[in-house]
């Protein structure tokens, strides 16, 4: 049986799967509404479970949404699924433009030798996608191989604006997760300390990008990301040239300036960078300062107590004499005098060091309390120590995921490689809320209040006696945090039905709805009052539940008309002769009729008032 398609977002059918990372996954999708292809990314559904993470997903996401370059992956759609796998949580998504082609990663692991001009073409669109997205307020903060494709017409494109940010901003440690150890190989001496970063770690990034691509490899390796990390912070990257002779001095001096340590020595814009690569290619003098070879280091002698030193250079080169053995005696005896310096400067050596030699540097702990576990983890390590124990507890002071407590203290001395052992918060103690629904509530605050809780009322019409705790939010048996706002909903008693009686309708009909109920008109064709009077009511007085019906009698009474007489006169608008005319001699007979007057009696009612 064919297995029905994954539809979400009611429009995006997902196919074959272009990729899974630590993450996410990505399916090339295809958008039932426009007819398009698309690639869909959704979270793994353990990072969607956390609620802080889903939120700073979407807005950095909705943030992405906003980039339209054609060196940055278009970012069309976002939203949220429910997870299949029945965990319940909801898993968010990002629908994107779907890019033919191929990431930097899967060059570079097919050993492709890439030319240093086309490293440096490349280098240029990404600083192009970055200098654009920098201008718009986003910082990528997660530029690697992987987030770079090159389309078959060799274009450049940027992907994971929105997801990087997010990552970044989760408090996870080093090795949490696959995902955080790849990208530290491309991490910026500040975001390695936990540090705020800016625009400037996406050129450090950047340069690392140009590093591999110049090289096959990035600038620093290492068994662990904490110890890649580590180099970032504290040691200098040898110069491209060191892996490949044939690189010119500028793209040394270009790469350099991009991986320095401070940010104020760094190109200070993506736009900065892309232009001195640009200058280079065109043949111009280039703003990178030239890079300077480290001095040689200088041989350490160790201290020799005082010998005799003539006896010594007697013992190995004798004076000449005549009768001087044969040169292979010569070389014995050289090579004797040899073996005796070399003991007695070992012997020198060590007799040095045992008299004389203090024990090795010591050096001071770092403060770490306070800091989140992934910063006082970098410190640690940043100070020549090795993170020891990591314990978690509740604290009332320290925020959730930031240390307590170290071992040993801040400001002591111990030597270098030494444990440090520190305590992470889980924060504030978690408290069960109790059962107070039924309570008035004055009882309902003092048992809320004795269980560390704060407590906010929220009033609600109800039959129930005035005062009476309804229901808690969160529920009754709900575990939450030591000092967390308990919403109490309380009755407000049973709602008075108004008595509208006599009024209009009108003003009837506010009052009913002012007390919280809803009026049903009805008319009573049987009244005498005057119309629109209301004349009647079901119920009358008494209590009801809010939203109740309340039904009212309003007169459809009309006041009879009564019609005027006619007069048997000539039309009044007929103008009077202006002569007089003689009388006839006999009165003639009146052309019509005079209209009877008919008095109306009023009508009779059908029935008393409803009163």
């Amino acid at each position: 049986m064919t297995q029905e398609p994954t539809l979400i977002g009611g429009r995006y059918e997902l196919g074959e799967l272009l990729g899974r990372g630590g993450m996410a996954e990505v399916r090339k999708g295809r958008d039932l509404r426009l007819g398009r292809t698309v690639a869909v990314k959704r979270l793994r559904t353990d990072l969607a479970s956390d609620a802080t993470f889903q939120a700073r997903f979407r807005r950095e996401a909705q943030s992405s949404a906003s980039l339209n370059h054609p060196a940055i992956v278009s970012t069309y759609d976002t939203g949220e699924e429910m997870a299949t796998d029945g965990s319940g949580v909801a898993q968010p998504y990002i629908v994107m433009e779907c890019v033919e082609g191929r990431t930097l990663r899967d060059i570079l692991r097919e050993g492709r030798k890439i030319l240093p001009e086309r490293a440096l073409e490349i280098t240029a669109g990404v600083l192009s996608a970055l200098d654009y997205s920098h201008r718009a307020g986003i910082i990528h903060r997660d530029i690697k191989p992987g987030n770079v494709m090159l389309t078959p017409s060799g274009d450049v494109k940027v992907m994971d604006f929105g997801i990087a940010r997010a990552i970044s901003d989760a408090s996870s440690t080093m090795t949490q997760t696959a995902a955080v150890v790849g990208t530290a190989q491309y991490l910026s001496p500040e975001q390695a300390r936990g540090e705020t970063v800016d625009s400037r770690s996406d050129v450090y990034s950047t340069g690392c990008l140009l590093y591999e691509l110049l090289t096959g490899r990035p600038p620093f390796v290492g068994d662990s990301p904490v110890a890649v990390a580590y180099q970032h912070v504290r040691e200098q990257a040898a110069p491209p040239s060191d892996l490949d002779d044939q690189l010119d001095p500028e793209i040394d001096a270009i790469v350099m300036k991009s991986l320095a340590k401070r940010v104020e020595d760094r190109y200070q814009s993506a736009a900065a960078m892309k232009a001195d690569i640009e200058r280079y290619l065109a043949g111009h003098p280039i703003q990178a300062p030239a890079v300077v070879p480290p001095p040689a280091e200088t041989q350490y002698v160790p201290p020799v107590p005082p010998v005799d030193a003539t006896s010594a250079m007697a013992a190995a080169a004798p004076p000449p004499r005549q009768d001087e053995p044969s040169r292979n005696r010569t070389g014995l005896w050289v090579l004797v005098g040899l073996l005796v310096v070399a003991v007695l400067g070992i012997g020198a050596y060590v007799l040095n060091g045992v008299l004389f030699d203090s024990a090795p540097t010591r050096e001071a702990v770092p403060n770490v309390v306070g800091l989140t576990e992934q910063q006082a983890r970098l410190a640690i390590v940043d100070a020549g120590f090795v993170v020891g124990d990591v314990s978690r507890d509740n604290s009332e002071t320290v925020e959730a995921d930031h240390v307590i407590d170290q071992d040993p203290n801040r400001d002591t001395f111990q030597d270098p490689g030494a444990s440090i052992d520190f305590v992470v918060s889980n924060g504030k103690p978690e408290v069960e809320v109790p059962f107070v629904v039924g309570q008035l509530r004055k009882e309902a605050r003092a048992t809320l209040v004795a269980a560390g809780l704060k407590v906010s009322f929220e009033a609600q019409d109800s039959d129930e006696a005035r005062n009476q705790v309804l229901s808690t939010n969160p529920a009754p048996g709900t575990s939450v945090a030591d000092g967390t706002t308990i919403t109490v909903v309380y009755s407000n008693g049973p709602v008075k039905v108004p008595d509208v009686r006599g009024m209009d309708q009108r003003d009837a009909e506010r009052a009913i709805r002012e007390a919280g109920f809803v009026a049903d008109i009805r008319t009573d064709p049987t009244s005498v009052e005057p119309k629109g009077t209301v004349v009647d009511q079901i119920p009358i007085g008494g209590t009801l539940d809010q939203g109740s019906t309340v039904t009212i009698f309003v007169s459809a009474y009309e006041e009879p008309v009564t019609p005027e007489p006619t007069d048997p006169t000539t039309d009044p608008t007929t103008e009077p002769p202006t002569t007089p005319t003689d009388p006839t001699t006999s009165p003639t007979d009146p052309t019509e009729s005079p209209t009877p007057r008919v008095e109306v009696p009023p009508a009779t009612p059908a029935s008393a008032s409803r009163r």
